[in-house]
């Protein structure tokens, strides 16, 4: 199976050099290139639905404002297009950018250094886990947020149950999810992420960021593993 591929990145040398990386994949295929957030936009509307989109990689900083339109852009893409992954490149390991992409979950999404996608296999490999509806993220990303001086893993001091519920969180559930599919109440699964946030000393940040970083420790440790 030939895995579509769209690409937003406003340089064109760039553009053009991560087109030529992706094209050297069998099994990936370039079918759009956009320079704008809204051309993007626009190329996703015109895929025809027998021959849907499966991964977006995109720039974090793209005209009008050259914010965060690639961040705008997954986040938009979790609700219109649930199944699309989505890859994100980044010049700078940027701790804000990396926590708005997982806010509402990392299935189906990366975070990459660009440097690191001179190498078409790492390129590719995260084309192919997001499209899986799994997760990438640059381990300098989770070495800046939150990686401990230490050499352990804060991990290793939750219970199987907390890991068994922060497995979920990274998931992209909510409470309420997690309580449906281990069977808890959501009074059961709040007491045990706040339990998670407690070990992994996250108590004093806010919610979101909270449950980002728990998840970004998750995936360290499991890529670690």
């Amino acid at each position: 199976m030939t895995l579509r591929v769209v690409i937003a990145e406003d340089s064109i040398l760039v553009r053009e050099g991560v087109r030529q990386l992706i094209e050297r994949q069998p099994d990936l295929s370039v079918v759009a290139a956009a320079g704008d957030l809204d051309e993007v936009r626009t190329a996703l509307a015109a895929q025809h639905a027998d021959e849907p989109v499966d991964v977006v990689v995109t720039d974090v900083r793209m005209p009008p404002t050259f914010t965060d339109e690639g961040i705008q852009l997954a986040v938009e893409l979790r609700h219109s297009h649930p199944d699309v992954g989505v890859v994100v490149l980044s010049q700078y390991a940027e701790a804000v950018y990396a926590r708005d992409l997982l806010a509402d979950g990392s299935a189906g999404r990366a975070y990459l250094l660009k440097e690191r996608v001179s190498d078409p296999d790492e390129l590719g490999s995260a084309i192919r886990a997001v499209a899986q509806q799994r997760s990438v993220v640059d381990p300098a990303i989770v070495e800046l947020l939150v990686r401990p001086p230490s050499e352990r893993s804060p991990l290793a001091q939750l219970t199987p149950r907390e890991r068994e519920v922060l497995d979920h969180v990274a998931q992209g559930k909510s409470n309420a999810g997690v309580a449906a599919a281990l069977f808890l109440t959501e009074r059961s699964v709040e007491k045990h992420i706040n339990a998670v946030f407690s070990k992994l000393g996250l108590e004093m940040a806010p919610d979101t960021n909270r449950r980002v970083a728990a998840v970004l420790l998750h995936l360290a440790d499991s890529r670690d593993g």
